[in-house]
């Protein structure tokens, strides 16, 4: 009689079962893909919209975004160009190819390493006239990098609303940058001063009294390398290597 319990046997049926399971598993994710790739690209619109405080909840995203004109931005001339195709654009890989990006060194305020020559940013109409401008921001805080979006009113200067949609910073400290009630304080701050990047987050409590305090934002509470990460972050991409001679362009009608 053979006996069913022997080592072979045994791993036979365990390196079997691995096969199967792997087979499931690989041709689940294949099946999946398509629609990953759809709720990724509504997720991101999603965010977007809530940047401007657009988003509408219950209402079709893809209804909502058809507000939003998406355009490319060469962040070396500060002009949008039409020689990068919307169709297929990953900003993240344009910001790992030596070919399209450039190497910060010492100028790494957000600790990104590398920042791409070609930028995604959306633009907002209202009864024909240019209204908001939404562009991706990105910068390390304390255990991660933080992706979000920069709203800006038509006078290029005034934040409409900032948004993270991805990170891994600590939940209840960090975390907080997706708090509701502390993303409500950021429409209406001013990111320049004088021409200069002067945005910044401060610890206490920002009221009247502060000196500057239109361009300063409570800290968050328990998260001080985190609420640096937002204040480097911002001061890098609203600076000279980030989207300042874009701003200006498009401030002059030159973009």
């Amino acid at each position: 009689m053979a006996n069913n319990d022997s080592i072979p046997r045994t791993l036979l049926v365990a390196v079997t079962l691995c096969i199967v399971c792997a087979l499931v598993v690989a041709s689940a994710a294949v099946m999946l893909k398509p629609a990953q790739v759809i709720n990724k690209a509504l997720d991101r619109k999603a965010n977007i919209l809530a940047a401007a405080g657009l988003l509408v909840p219950g209402e079709s995203v893809e209804e909502q975004f058809k507000q939003v004109t998406t355009k490319i931005v060469d962040l070396n001339t500060g002009k949008f160009t039409d020689e990068i195709a919307l169709k297929g654009f990953d900003q993240a890989k344009v910001a790992k190819n030596s070919a399209t990006s450039i190497a910060l060194g010492e100028d790494d305020l957000a600790k990104i390493r590398r920042r791409e020559n070609y930028a995604m940013v959306y633009l907002i109409e209202k009864d024909g006239h240019f209204d908001k401008v939404i562009l991706p921001v990105r910068g390390y805080g304390l255990w991660s990098t933080l992706y979000g979006f920069l709203a800006l009113e038509k006078d290029l200067n005034t934040v409409a609303g900032l948004g993270f949609y991805d990170h891994g910073e600590t939940p209840g400290l960090g975390g907080e940058v997706d708090n509701p009630k502390w993303k409500a304080i950021w429409p209406g701050k001013e990111i320049y001063d004088d021409g200069d990047v002067a945005i910044e987050l401060v610890k206490g409590n920002v009221d009247s009294s502060t000196p500057n305090a239109d361009n300063k934002v409570d800290a968050l509470s328990g998260a001080t390398l985190t609420s640096r990460g937002v204040s480097n972050l911002l001061r890098f991409w609203m600076g000279e290597l980030g989207y300042k001679s874009f701003l200006s362009n498009l401030r002059s009608g030159e973009a």
